[in-house]
C-alpha cells in the first residue's frame, strides 16, 4: 500500500539486525496489514521514519520489491533521531510516511550492462536494485559492482558481495582506504577501481550513490570512458524534513531532492554540485 499521508503509519520492528559497530538494519512491518497486502515501493524510493518524542529522518528502503509485508532500513547512528533508533529492539514500533521520491530507472536500463558505484553506506540505496537485477537476471546485461569505503570496518554486507560475485556475467569489486588485513579489498577509493575493471560504454548505464564528491568523480571517470550524460543516474541527499517539496530545505536549483528525487539523471543535477548554498 503507498500510503503519501501527512500522518506516520505505525510499524513494528520484526527483526534488528546489527551490521557493523554504528551500522544496523531494521526490519519492519505494519501490524494493521490486511492480508495480502503488499508493500508497494520502487528501489531509490525512502521512507520518513519516525521515532515517537524524537523526530523524523528519510531513510531509503534496501529490501527487494517482492519482499511481502516486510521493508528494511539500513541506517547509521550519526544524529539524535538515528541514535534513538538503533535502541529499538523486536517489538518497538515507529512511525512511517512514504514512500517518497522517485526511484531508479530500472525499466529504462532492462537490456543493458549496468554499472553500480557505491562509496561508504551509500550501497544502501542501491541495495534495492541489486536484489532487483539479480531476481531477473535475464533482463540485464552485464552487472558491475563497485564499493569503495574508509576502513575495512565500514564493509556491511560482505556475504551479499560474495554472493552477489557468483552471479553469471558479474563483476564486483571493493576497496578501502586502509583495507586492514582483508585481501580481498584494494587499497585505495572507489574511483581507482574503474583502472582495474573493464567498463564499456556501449548500451550501458550507470547508477552512482554516495558522498557527492565521490559521485563526481565517478561520473568524470564514466564520462572519460564513453559514457553518455543522459546514462549516468545519481542518488542525492539533502536535509529532508517535509518530504512533500514544501520546506525548501532540500532544494538544489530548480528541484527538490524528496520530491523531484532523491534519484536525478546526472546531467540534471551536475551543475550544482559543490557550488555553496546548494
Amino acid at each position: 500500500m503507498n500510503l503519501h499521508t501527512n500522518l506516520p503509519r505505525p510499524a513494528r520492528v520484526v527483526e534488528r539486525i546489527q551490521e557493523s559497530p554504528d551500522i544496523f538494519t531494521l526490519r519492519l512491518q505494519y501490524p494493521d496489514a490486511v492480508s495480502g497486502e503488499r508493500i508497494v515501493f520502487a528501489p531509490g524510493q525512502f521512507n520518513m521514519v519516525y521515532l515517537h518524542g524524537v523526530g523524523e529522518v528519510p531513510i531509503s528502503i534496501v529490501s527487494d520489491p517482492d519482499s511481502e509485508q516486510l521493508f528494511d532500513h539500513t541506517i547509521r547512528a550519526v544524529g539524535r533521531v538515528t541514535r534513538g533508533l538503533s535502541a529499538l529492539r523486536e517489538g518497538d514500533q515507529v512511525g512511517i510516511r512514504g514512500p517518497f521520491g522517485r526511484g531508479w530507472p530500472l525499466a529504462e536500463a532492462e537490456g543493458k550492462d549496468l554499472v553500480i558505484v557505491t562509496g561508504g553506506l551509500g550501497c544502501a540505496p542501491v541495495v534495492a536494485v541489486i536484489n532487483y537485477v539479480f531476481r531477473r537476471r535475464e533482463r540485464f546485461g552485464h552487472v558491475t559492482l563497485l564499493q569503495g569505503v574508509k576502513h575495512h570496518e565500514d564493509l556491511i554486507w560482505r556475504e551479499r558481495y560474495a554472493s552477489w560475485a557468483e552471479q553469471p556475467d558479474t563483476t564486483v569489486a571493493l576497496a578501502a582506504d586502509n583495507p586492514g588485513h582483508d585481501s580481498s579489498l584494494f587499497e585505495g577509493n572507489v574511483v581507482q577501481l574503474f583502472d582495474r575493471v573493464e567498463v564499456a560504454a556501449d548500451n550501458a548505464i550507470a547508477m552512482l550513490c554516495g558522498p557527492e564528491i565521490m559521485m563526481k568523480f565517478s561520473a568524470d571517470a564514466l564520462l572519460a570512458r564513453g559514457f553518455a550524460p543522459e546514462s549516468l543516474w545519481v542518488s542525492m541527499e539533502r536535509n529532508m524534513q517535509c518530504a512533500n517539496g514544501l520546506c525548501g530545505h532540500c532544494q538544489v536549483g530548480p528541484l527538490f531532492v524528496c520530491r523531484d528525487g532523491p534519484v536525478f539523471r546526472y546531467d540534471q543535477v551536475a551543475e550544482w554540485f559543490f557550488r555553496k548554498g546548494f
